[in-house]
This record gives C-alpha cells, structure tokens and sequence, in this order.
C-alpha cells in the first residue's frame, strides 16, 4: 500500500524487537528514513540494517527516552541527518508487574512503569515539537494499550500508565491542532510474543493450573474475533495514523484488539 510516507522522516522509539521491529520494517517498506532511538543500540541495529536492505536510511541514536537531555538530543540528531522530523512513533514501553494487586505493588515498581510508558513519551513528544511546528505539521502515533481504556485486575501500574498516556494524547493533541500536527494512540490488546507468552500467559496458566496453549486460547475467547493481535496489525494501524489518510484525525484512542475494549 502506498501512503505517500516515501522520504518522510519518522523517529521511531523501541525498535529492536516485537511490535518495535515490525513498526519499523512497516515504516521502512513505505520509504520512510528512520531515526531509530534506545537504550540498546547493538540489538536495535540488526533491524536498522533489515531497514537499510529495503532501501532507505536509518541511524540508531542511543538514547534513554525517561532522560529529557537524551531525548533532545535525538531530536538533534535526526535533524542534524535528516533536516526534519515527519513522524514520531512511541513503540518503547513495558509492562509492569503482573498479576499483582494494587496493594502489592511496590511504590518503585509503580514509578518505574509510569515513568517508562509515561514521561518517555513525553519528552520525546517535547523534544520533536519544535521542529513540527516550525516546518509546519508532523505525525506523532503513541503506542497504548487496552489496559488504558478498561480497567485490569493484576496489572494496576501498566493500567495507569497507559491511562495517563491517553491524557498526554489528548491535552498534546488539542495544543498541537492549529500547527498541522496530529496526535493519536494506538491501542493494542494482548499481542502475540514472547512478553505476552513467557508473562502473561505463564501468570495465567500457573494460577489456574492450565497449559500454556489453554491459557492463550482463554485470551483470545475475550476478544469478538476470538484471535490475538500480532504485531503487524498494530504496525499497520501505526502506518495509518502517521499518513495523510487520517489527516482529519486526532486525539484518538484507536484499539487494535479483536473487539474487546470498545464491545
């Protein structure tokens, strides 16, 4: 599919694997230059030349996005390589202590996972205004998730952060209107991976004494289209909010989950 994304310049956070990884080979097969940002540049460069194989440019910038000094920097780099800043996609995220109530979980497990999911989008958002202004529009997608819409027993700090994360959407979404700027949030349910199997599922089948298989199979029977997202879907949604074919969008929470947060 062709979105007009050719050329565009898109700032992408946690790109290394999972949903980070396929948001970026997406970007990539669209023609957009990368500016790929984390802490871990050795494993984000093996996707950075996956990226460059597919005929566009891609740096790997170092970069801890909870640092606002780190994060001003990245939007230094990418234009000092690049001249602009198109796009930016805030993949980096984590989840959180699972299968914990609200009285279990510790003050710093709570700030850790507020400050990740939270504040880093934050001051990438910051960081890139500026040059969105001044070149007169740009596309920021930040990656949520359904927790953030429903509330979700055992994962009290990731519900919260994701929560706060809709409201940073929004309030940046009504202040960036009237320069051209759309800000949405992309959703996802539970996603397919390691994280979702080696944790969620692992949490699942050792409370209730099932299988591995028995527990996915669970998750998917909560969502209408009884299957669990995969990363491309999410990449794809990703792709549709960064192009000008939701140019009258914004502020939006859009789930990619099967049907379970909005049914």
């Amino acid at each position: 599919m062709d979105l007009k994304l050719r050329n565009k310049v898109a700032v992408i956070t946690g790109p290394a694997k999972g949903m980070g990884a396929a948001v970026t080979l997406a970007f990539a097969d669209e023609g957009c230059a990368l500016v790929l940002a984390g802490r871990d540049t050795a494993a984000i460069e093996p996707v950075a030349q996956a990226a460059r194989a597919k005929g566009v440019p891609a740096i790997v910038v170092r970069c801890d996005l909870t640092d606002p000094e780190q994060t001003d920097a990245l939007a230094r780099a990418a234009l000092a390589q690049f001249g602009r800043i198109d796009i930016l996609v805030n993949v980096a995220g984590g989840s959180g202590p699972i299968g914990k109530t609200g009285w279990e979980t510790t003050t710093e497990e709570f700030n850790d996972i507020v400050e990740l999911n939270m504040t880093g989008c934050f001051n990438t958002m910051r960081a890139v205004m500026p040059a969105m202004i001044e070149q007169g529009g740009g596309k920021v997608v930040n990656v949520g998730g359904t927790f953030g819409m429903r509330g979700r027993a055992g994962r009290m700090a990731y519900s919260a952060s994701k929560w706060g994360l809709r409201g940073i959407t929004k309030s940046f979404a009504l202040e960036a209107g009237p320069h051209n700027i759309n800000v949405n949030c992309v959703a996802p349910g539970m996603v397919d991976g390691p994280r979702f199997r080696e944790k969620v599922c692992a949490n699942m089948a050792t409370k209730l004494g099932i299988s591995l298989e028995e527990a996915m199979q669970r998750h998917a029977e909560d969502y209408a289209l009884k299957r669990v997202t995969l990363d491309e879907d999410v990449a794809n949604a990703c792709l549709f909010l960064a192009s000008d074919a939701s140019r009258q969008i914004t502020g939006v929470d859009l789930p990619v989950d099967g049907g379970w947060a909005m049914l």
